[in-house]
């Protein structure tokens, strides 16, 4: 009997430990905390913004990065970065082997951002392969769209523009 009574005070105190700051969302971006620290840690410099992403899609043709979405398929059939190839989602073994016949035809030189848009940034299972794989590739300019929590949230509702609905490129 003490362990139910045990599991019941645990599931009644569960909602409130968001009151005391042992939210998931207390560290969100913009805050100090640990969804920040794992960003800066995991990519550095190679992190862009995005809106800087977006200023630069406008740019000079010669000057655009090329973007990859390394992601699902269906993230990329509802709302994809205008210009974006869809080199599917890096974490799976195939995904990764269309990620590198995608980079294939990429001039090692090009500044390459890649993005996923499903999750936070520092919990997408797609973007660090996908990363790595460039690198090992010899792609030196490789750079991660910052979405701290997903491409809705960090691209589409701050009106950047997106593409809706079509086939892979």
């Amino acid at each position: 009997m003490p362990r139910f009574y045990t599991l019941l005070l645990v599931l009644a105190l569960a909602p409130g430990a968001a009151l005391f700051g042992a939210s998931p969302r207390a560290s969100r971006p913009g805050r100090p905390g640990a969804r920040q620290a794992q960003k800066a840690k995991s990519f550095g410099s190679a992190m862009i913004q995005p809106k800087q992403l977006a200023k630069q899609l406008k740019g000079p043709e010669a000057s655009r990065p090329i973007v990859l979405q390394v992601g699902f398929l269906s993230l990329y059939r509802s709302a994809h970065i205008p210009g974006a190839i869809y080199a599917g989602p890096a974490s799976r073994p195939e995904g990764l082997a269309a990620l590198r016949k995608a980079a294939a035809r990429i001039a090692r030189n090009r500044e390459v951002v890649i993005y996923c848009g499903c999750c936070p940034i520092d919990q997408c299972p797609n973007v660090h392969p996908a990363y790595a794989a460039l690198r090992s590739m010899g792609f030196r300019r490789v750079r991660v769209l910052d979405l701290s929590e997903n491409l809705d949230h960090d691209w589409i509702a701050k009106g950047l523009p997106v593409v809706h609905g079509t086939a892979p490129l």
